[in-house]
């Protein structure tokens, strides 16, 4: 850990924990202290840390071919995208490594399609964003991020965004223009504390996208692939966004894999030597991705973060007034907002890791509870159960 504060940019602040060796929801550090894991790498790890299906896909794919460039083919894109696409029920994937990237790819393609099929003067394209959102580091990313944090000191900002207030259906419709291409909108804003949206926003979204031809990009990389309870975020509510944006738990905790997802009429804008990159796509990764596809298509995790995400709210929801003002739960994911007389969230989560758990605070106040999709019930309550022993103490 010393090594690691000395020698490595500060541009984290982690818990003093250093991991050695990790199984399922467990991990253990380098002095053998053995640690729930409840925050399951922000939902990058949500099958577990080394799955069996995962590890031996990948350890297949190590022993064959690791990279080859997009200069030529591979023998496991093709099934990796053909499996995504049908998960995703769309027609084509763009495969890149990680969710910033895959967000910059959406915003690229978004452009695009407006100025090839929509017919927006060049240049001329907006992107409609939300308050509170997190889409990545980028220096385009953060030119939409109210984050002041993530913001100064890195200017000049990208223009052609519109901010509007996340869950305004009336705010969204009033910054459509005839020159905006794309909604971009986390179905659950993670980042910002586990924020669900008012029942019917996405679904008005998806209605306004329609209406103004206007692309619905849906951001997934945190609430996709399982953690809600489904096997997208907005399948949730019964809604099928233009784009999908993928990332995370999509590398299986293994290697980085993120993707885009659309049909064939809007994809169909990217053409040879328009955008790339020399991992996106390796056959390593998509060896993993795959393997992810394959577990997803199960319905078992999906059921499982139902099941268990039931489980976190009953056990959560009690300790509203016993140090918490607030719980939010979707799925087996939760943002529970601290009382700041009692103690903020950092101290929350250092308090957590005492007691063999590891949790991570965002904004001052709010803990974010994503343990693996394969962790066990009585695990669950003791995840719980420790917690309420740091809001008792």
């Amino acid at each position: 850990m010393e090594l690691a504060e000395r020698v490595s940019a500060h541009n984290y602040h982690p818990l003093a924990v250093v991991a050695r060796e990790a199984e399922g929801a467990w991990v253990t550090d380098v002095d053998g202290k053995r640690y729930l894991d409840a925050l399951a790498a922000y939902s990058a790890l949500n099958f577990g840390h080394r799955h069996p299906v995962i590890m031996a896909a990948a350890a297949h794919q190590l022993e064959r071919l690791t990279l080859t460039s997009r200069a030529f083919h591979n023998d496991q894109l093709g099934p990796f995208c053909a499996g995504l696409a049908t998960l995703a029920g769309k027609d084509r994937v763009l495969p890149m490594n990680t969710g910033a990237e895959a967000v910059e790819t959406a915003l690229k393609l978004a452009r695009r399609w407006g100025y090839d099929v929509k017919g927006v003067p060049e240049n001329e394209a907006r992107i409609v964003v939300m308050s509170g959102n997190f889409h990545g580091r980028t220096t385009t990313i953060i030119s939409f991020s109210d984050d002041p944090v993530a913001r100064r000191g890195f200017g000049p900002f990208t223009p052609g965004f519109d901010t509007v207030p996340y869950g305004d259906a009336a705010a969204l419709e009033a910054a459509i223009t005839p020159n905006t291409v794309a909604v971009l909108v986390e179905p659950v804003q993670g980042e910002a504390g586990i924020i669900i949206p008012p029942a019917g926003y996405l679904e008005a979204v998806r209605r306004l996208c329609t209406e103004h031809e206007v692309l619905f990009l849906a951001d997934e990389i945190q609430s996709g692939l399982g953690r809600c309870g489904a096997t997208f975020a907005c399948d949730v509510e019964e809604v099928r966004p233009d784009v999908y944006i993928l990332g995370k738990a999509l590398g299986g905790g293994v290697v980085p894999v993120s993707a885009v997802v659309a049909d064939d009429d809007i994809m169909s804008v990217i053409t040879p030597g328009s955008h790339g990159s020399t991992f996106g796509g390796n056959p390593l990764a998509a060896a993993v991705g795959l393997a992810v596809v394959g577990l997803l298509e199960t319905g078992e995790y999906q059921e499982r973060a139902r099941v268990l995400g039931e489980q976190l709210r009953e056990r959560l929801e009690p300790l509203i007034g016993h140090g918490l003002t607030a719980v939010r739960t979707r799925g087996l994911w939760a943002g529970v907002d601290l009382d700041p007389s009692l103690m903020s969230g950092r101290q929350a989560a250092e308090g957590l890791a005492e007691r063999g758990v590891l949790c991570k605070e965002t904004h001052d106040q709010t803990l974010r509870f994503a343990p693996p999709l394969v962790i066990e019930a009585s695990d669950l309550d003791l995840m719980v159960d420790r917690f309420a022993e740091v809001l008792r103490a």
